[in-house]
């Protein structure tokens, strides 16, 4: 039995707060305790950070996401270190990170309590950013490591290397780094390959490259990827998971390799990616 559940809302989402009492009243007819993560900006039009869940390692066994993809990636992001597996009910569209649908929400809730699911590692993505030889920054990732051009900017310019042997000069509109979880995301947009998210690889994908023989890259999870910015006419961005970042300058370097720590997916439908990528994207 739970020790408690941990239950991180987007108060944007549609019905949110029905199902948050929902899930509250299913659990207490079971004396588990509900911790809800708190929200930082209840008027912000984003999926929520969250704050107060610094004791959950001592007080929470599984994670409750409500929301779309998008509030998935940022628990993962947050709780990437506590070993807390996480479970989406999707209130978004397409939520391919989602298991559960609202509708049938009981269904599932009713397994969990059963220990009737099956919890999946994914793996994640560490980057930092170097400047003059100093690291200013470090992220983690579940999706995606993006480089990127600005709205109105020109074609920039990426070198590119594994293990610190050069791969591509790529000229276009940036490059995707992601994880098999990310592959059915924006890499999937920009037209890499899927890939079974279980899986430890990495994916190395242009965003519209000037070449004509170019294809994205998948390269074993244990290589080091660097990308270094070549261009100083154009606006460039680094992106993590699509929502947080900031600008990059001509010479900088994001290093990306896997993460030490996984996010953990308690999942439903066992060995059943390919029947749901079917559903959901084919």
């Amino acid at each position: 039995m739970f020790r408690g559940i941990g239950l991180i809302p987007n108060w944007q989402k549609e019905n949110a707060a029905q199902v948050v009492e929902t899930i509250k009243a299913f659990f207490a007819a079971y004396d588990i305790p509900v911790y809800i993560a708190l929200q930082e900006e209840p008027d912000a039009n984003l999926p929520p950070s969250i704050t107060g869940y610094q004791a959950w390692g001592k007080q929470v066994d599984m994670a409750i996401v409500l929301g779309g993809d998008g509030t998935i990636l940022r628990a993962a992001r947050i709780l990437n270190a506590t070993e807390i597996p996480l479970v989406g009910v999707n209130m978004g569209k397409k939520g391919f990170l989602a298991e559960i649908e609202p509708q049938n929400l009981i269904y599932y809730l009713e397994k969990l309590v059963a220990g009737k699911y099956q919890v999946e590692k994914r793996m994640m993505l560490h980057s930092h950013l170097i400047r003059k030889n100093e690291i200013l920054n470090r992220f983690v990732a579940l999706n995606d490591v993006v480089i990127s051009r600005g709205p109105f900017s020109r074609i920039i310019r990426l070198n590119t290397y594994i293990n610190n042997d050069f791969l591509q000069s790529y000229p276009g509109d940036g490059v995707i780094i992601a994880t098999p979880t990310g592959s059915t995301g924006y890499s999937l947009s920009a037209g890499g390959p899927v890939v079974k998210p279980t899986l430890e690889t990495l994916i190395i994908n242009p965003i519209c490259p000037h070449l004509l023989h170019n294809r994205a890259v998948v390269v074993g999870r244990d290589e080091l990827i660097s990308v270094t910015v070549q261009t100083n006419n154009a606006d460039v961005f680094l992106t993590i998971d699509g929502q947080d970042g900031l600008a990059l300058q001509y010479d900088d370097t994001v290093e990306i390799s896997r993460a030490a720590h996984y996010t953990k997916v308690a999942t439903f439908s066992g060995d059943e990616f390919y029947r749901l990528l079917h559903k959901k994207i084919l």
